[in-house]
């Protein structure tokens, strides 16, 4: 049995998808954020930086 598939309803369907995945990063990097911010109790951009990362992941080790 073969399927017929529309190409527009591919795009759109990948076109959600990216949107999904998108709004998922932001989330994720608000977040961050927000979360470092209040917890760290420093700039809120020093959750980017390398150091903070290789503090976790040691802290996790």
């Amino acid at each position: 049995m073969k399927f017929k598939v529309d190409q527009s309803h591919v795009y759109s369907v990948l076109k959600f998808l990216a949107w999904i995945l998108l709004a998922i990063v932001l989330a994720f990097v608000i977040g961050a954020l927000i979360g470092y911010g209040m917890s760290g109790k420093g700039s809120p951009f020093a959750v980017f930086s390398p150091q903070t990362w290789q503090h976790v992941l040691d802290f996790l080790r």
